[in-house]
């Protein structure tokens, strides 16, 4: 499988094939919502759509990157997130970095969401489906964040059938300047345990697929079946 590793300002074209990477916070984020109960996530292009999204439809969650804001429910964090019931809810999530990313590729044919804690449900569909190639985005730092590098260069090691040991990665991915700054509190709206739920494995056992639903892109997750004894789970 060939695997590019390409930030959000160099993708020249559109690819057929993206895995769209944010480990902290959007994906890990995403991740959770499905987890407590969500039903699908529309990605906002601009705070301004997000908010008029959800004055049209008051019954959605909206979410947004840093400190609580008037008209969002949400902020983007996984250890604030954990406590919500989204049983059956639709959430409007718009970030600096994540939701731009997906929307920049909303045209691939295959568009999939991933962090650390679905990377290996993720791995699985482009081994599956046999892709020659992938396109990973990685969304921070203008395509330098290391922790959504680390994270794409262990998905697509797995996705090619290697058995790759995630220690190292998880190792950078908890050294990065991102995970600095929501341990510092340099970021804002951050819980305590937001590094080391974005840092935790495969703690989820579904992808996450976004797919074009006009005029909106919307996010669901996607059950991917792991083999009987698989210590990943």
């Amino acid at each position: 499988m060939d695997a590019r590793f390409l930030g959000i300002a160099e993708l020249a074209e559109t690819p057929s094939v993206a895995v769209v990477v944010d480990v902290m916070r959007a994906c890990t984020v995403a991740a959770w919502a499905f987890d407590r109960g969500a039903e699908k996530i529309v990605l906002a292009e601009s705070l301004a759509e997000a908010l008029a999204l959800k004055a049209r439809h008051p019954d959605w969650v909206a979410l947004k990157d840093g400190p609580p804001a008037p008209g969002f429910d949400l902020v983007n964090s996984p250890g604030l997130l954990r406590s919500v019931d989204l049983g059956g809810r639709t959430v409007v999530q718009k970030t600096t970095a994540g939701t731009v990313g997906a929307l920049a590729v909303k045209d691939a044919s295959l568009v999939l969401c991933a962090g650390f804690v679905v990377a290996e449900a993720t791995a699985r569909i482009p081994r599956a489906r046999r892709c020659d190639g992938v396109t990973f985005v990685v969304t921070g730092e203008d395509g330098r964040a290391d922790e959504d590098l680390a994270c794409a260069q262990y998905i697509a090691g797995r996705a090619a059938g290697a058995g790759t040991d995630a220690a190292e990665f998880l190792r950078r991915a908890g050294e990065s300047r991102a995970a600095d700054e929501l341990a510092t509190g340099v970021r804002q709206g951050v819980h305590p345990d937001d590094v080391a739920l974005c840092l935790e494995l495969d703690r989820f056992p579904f992808a996450m697929v976004a797919t074009s639903e006009d005029p909106l892109m919307v996010l669901r997750p996607c059950a991917v079946p792991f083999p009987v004894g698989d210590a990943r789970i």
